[in-house]
């Protein structure tokens, strides 16, 4: 829980402690909390498990929960999510996170420039932590999880991105008439000619004055407010270069026009459309920032916009329309055709078939009746019922789905800290380079020597900006589980995204992972004389008494096919052998072979059914009726149809797979060979599973494993990467790395394929962030200039500057139209080497439990 302050009182917090067990700990841990200096009061509560505490002076919070950590108990990290407002580029994010992480009580603090939010890992005030983001020169609030605060934060992008695109209008037509004058002058001479002869060459530059003063200090006065001030507090920024460049423009320019007597003789010039155009090629940049930013979000508000507004409730006899806030646990909710299903519930009236897609990708509306379970933001389609609401609010679905995105998206990747290293002193070190480059131009350079060394050191701050940087890799992962969010993978830890990538096998759980899960009849030969339907029926009459799942698995197949169950009398379980019982005047027996046997029963008209059952890991089960061998039988779990596609797509992508089973080994490698799974590893109890997944990885590296079941979490746990089944258990899907809402296999080859296309893209934003940077910085010191002259205006170097950042969002947003790969595509001969491999492996032994 979150350290707070008390709504109530400044002078009061609210201390979470666990470890607490009797009221012994209650007073040990109010006495040690009285004792701290500044502490008025203090008041423990067992069973909450938290402390309310008043203060007479200021407190220090890490000596709080010092205090309760010194009498032997804890306090619980929170997370605190803040949003940010003011950062510019990735000089920004490293001041901010070290900011909050010098707070005491902070264990972790991550900032994001593309989210624009901080989270941070520790017990800590949160308005202790905004205080710290304000002092390193940034705005910042708390985000909570209402839909209020979204609309809040989509409202202000909205309004910040209208004043960007005022501003850059404003600041493109002032400066579009100072461009003319002074670059028209250069390079046409009749504008040259044109301007001397009407107004002359004075009045020109105090219209280029007048003009550049309103663009500088009206649309460009928000690189000043920001610049300066963080360039005093020796945190130079983005801003901060921006505004020391055409400051630096401006003033020499504005001397230059009123008292040049002041500048040494042959350098009087004015770079008044420098100034100008740089501000308004940067707001361009900004303006362009901005909408692509919101693009990379796009994922989160399409799910945001699935959440119904209102809901059709019975409250008191009637049915009433409420705001979708307003429903409880338990109300009974009407959902009419066409409608988005309101929130999570179960089915109690009524019957139709919903649109499930936004949670599997499966596109075929799912049959619902009494008794089925519903998600909330699914869409009804031309029936009408009513649900029992099993879940609102923060607990359904959907929310769950949001959260997980958006914590996924705020994650700080490995890759990340190398970028955090470099942009650590990037802006300081460019600043460095500017002064030496002017220092260097001025000493060295050719008449007039101060105009080179302004030029060149303006060119250097601006094209330097580390915008690139900072967006290179948060935009591409936002993008990344977006899309992966829409395909149904579900990313709960950002770092899956990057260590996916580098996978080498993929081990996967057999039961509700490659297979249904749940057993079914797949076979069912009759014998001559005796009709399918009838012997079903009575198999499914008798095997109705009992709880066994391959009984259940008869009976389901009876239902599926409409047949009525006659009424049965004298059940008899026989131990170890079957099921016996009395239909009318016909004795039904169900079991395996040696059940028949002991009734005198030659099974030997089956065999060859029974071999082929055998070669396919079935166990077959037979019935007879009044003496006579009937039917013989096979219940199994099926394979997943998309189970085949999404191994092959494993292999296409150059993985192994390997399956861990607890099955026998004759019925894992029936399947194994079916599939073309690489190793079998059966016959593993649930606590081997751990012990089989450290062998794997020893033997071929990064591993993922696979799975949906309590007893695979140890394993999504011990896995380099745990993945989820989402129809699994909770327990499971809490311990995993990635979630597969849709419960089909082909989410593995998605998510790691996803994995690779993020981490290509990532990589292609840093090199061009780095190398553009690498590249253009001494072009733009003069290095050019002994060997060709070239030298690199500041204008260009802004339009380079706001291209580079540009480029790395574009690139970024390539994302939205990835495609999952296709196991059908994958090539018959890499099949067919591969499966006889897999023969030759099995045949070997290889893979033995």
């Amino acid at each position: 829980m979150q350290l707070r302050t008390d709504q109530k009182s400044s002078q009061a917090v609210v201390l979470p402690i666990e470890g607490m067990s009797c009221a012994s700990c209650v007073g040990r841990v109010e006495k040690a909390l009285k004792a701290v200096p500044g502490v008025a009061s203090a008041n423990v509560n067992l069973a909450t498990e938290k402390a309310e505490i008043t203060f007479t002076a200021p407190v220090d919070y890490g000596a709080l929960i010092k205090t309760v950590e010194n009498a032997g108990y804890s306090v619980p990290a929170a997370k605190t999510e803040l949003s940010i407002e003011g950062m510019t580029c990735a000089s920004c994010v490293g001041r901010v996170e070290r900011a909050l992480a010098s707070v005491s009580g902070v264990r972790s603090a991550h900032v994001n420039l593309a989210t624009e939010r901080a989270s941070i890992e520790g017990s800590v005030d949160p308005a202790v932590l905004i205080k710290a983001v304000e002092d390193a020169g940034y705005d910042a609030k708390v985000i909570d999880d209402s839909a209020a605060q979204d609309a809040e934060a989509a409202s202000r992008k909205d309004a910040e991105l209208a004043v960007l695109k005022r501003d850059l209008i404003i600041a493109a037509v002032l400066t579009a008439p100072v461009f003319l004058l002074e670059m028209g002058s250069h390079l046409v001479p009749g504008v040259h000619d044109l301007i001397m002869n009407s107004i002359g060459m004075q009045a020109s530059w105090y219209l280029q004055f007048a003009l550049t003063t309103l663009v500088v200090f009206f649309p460009g006065l928000r690189f000043y407010q920001k610049g300066f001030p963080a360039l005093l507090r020796l945190a130079p920024d983005m801003n901060s270069m921006v505004a020391v460049g055409t400051m630096a423009a401006y003033a020499y320019s504005v001397v230059a026009t009123f008292a040049p007597g002041i500048l040494p003789a042959g350098t009087v010039n004015v770079y008044y459309e420098a100034a100008a155009v740089i501000v308004t090629l940067i707001l361009l940049g900004r303006y362009l920032e901005a909408r692509a930013k919101g693009k990379t979000s796009e994922a989160i508000k399409r799910l945001v916009r699935l959440q119904a507004r209102t809901a059709r409730v019975r409250r008191d006899g009637q049915v009433v329309e409420i705001a979708i806030g307003e429903v409880a646990h338990g109300d009974i909710v009407e959902v009419r055709p066409g409608e988005r299903v309101p929130v999570d519930g179960e089915v109690i009236e009524g019957n139709s078939y919903v649109d499930e897609s936004m949670i599997t990708g499966e596109p075929i509306p799912v049959q619902k009746i009494a008794g089925s379970s519903v998600v909330g933001g699914t869409v009804n389609q031309k029936g009408a019922f009513a649900l029992n609401a099993t879940a609102v609010g923060g607990a359904t679905v959907l929310s769950q789905i949001i959260r997980m995105v958006e914590e996924a998206q705020g994650s700080k990747l490995p890759i990340q800290a190398m970028v955090d290293k470099v942009t650590m002193w990037f802006v300081p070190t460019v600043m460095a380079v500017a002064v030496l480059t002017f220092l260097v131009w001025l000493v060295f350079g050719p008449e007039p020597a101060l105009t080179f060394a302004l030029v060149n050191a303006v060119a250097v701050v601006i094209i330097a900006c580390p915008c690139a940087m900072g967006l290179a890799t948060p935009t591409s992962i936002m993008v990344g589980t977006g899309r992966g969010a829409e395909m149904g993978v579900l990313f709960r830890k950002g770092e899956a995204l990057q260590l996916l990538r580098d996978a080498k096998v993929v081990a996967v759980d057999k039961t509700g992972t490659l297979t249904e899960g749940r057993p079914a009849l797949t076979d069912l030969d009759v014998a001559e004389g005796f009709d399918r339907s009838t012997v079903l029926a009575r198999m499914a009459a008798v095997e109705a008494k009992s709880e066994h799942p391959v009984a259940r698995a008869i009976v389901e197949a009876a239902e599926s096919d409409d047949l009525q169950l006659p009424a049965i009398t004298n059940f008899e379980s026989v131990t170890g052998y079957g099921v016996s019982a009395q239909i009318e005047d016909e004795r039904i027996e169900i079991g395996a072979d040696r059940y028949m046997r002991k009734l005198g029963l030659n099974v030997g008209s089956f065999a060859t059914t029974a071999e082929r059952l055998g070669s396919e890991g079935k166990t077959p089960l037979y019935a007879a009726i009044n003496g006579r061998l009937a039917a013989i039988v096979a219940v199994s779990d099926p394979i997943k149809p998309s189970t085949p596609d999404a191994i092959a797509a494993l292999h296409a992508l150059g993985l192994k797979v390997a399956m861990i089973t607890g099955d026998n080994r004759r019925t894992a490698e029936a399947i194994a060979q079916k599939l073309g799974i690489d190793e079998v590893i059966a016959e593993v109890l649930p606590e081997g599973k751990v012990d089989t997944v450290r062998r794997l990885k020893a033997e071929h590296g990064s591993l993922a494993y696979v799975g949906d079941g309590i007893n695979d979490a140890p394993a999504l746990a011990e896995a380099d990467v745990g993945l989820a089944i989402g129809t699994g258990t909770d327990i499971a899907i809490e311990t995993a790395d990635v979630v597969l809402m849709s419960g089909s296999l082909q989410g593995v080859p998605n998510a790691i394929a996803l994995s690779k296309a993020t981490i290509g893209n990532i990589r292609q934003n840093l090199f061009w962030a780095f190398a553009y940077n690498a590249a253009l910085i001494p072009v733009a010191a003069g290095v050019l200039y002994p060997i060709s002259g070239t030298l690199l205006s500041p204008v260009l170097a802004a339009g380079a500057m706001a291209l580079s950042s540009v480029f790395v969002l574009g690139n970024a947003l390539r994302l939205r139209r990835f495609t999952p790969p296709s196991g059908k595509r994958i090539d018959h001969q890499v099949a067919a080497d591969r499966d006889g491999s897999h023969h030759r492996e099995l045949a070997s032994g290889r893979g033995a439990a």
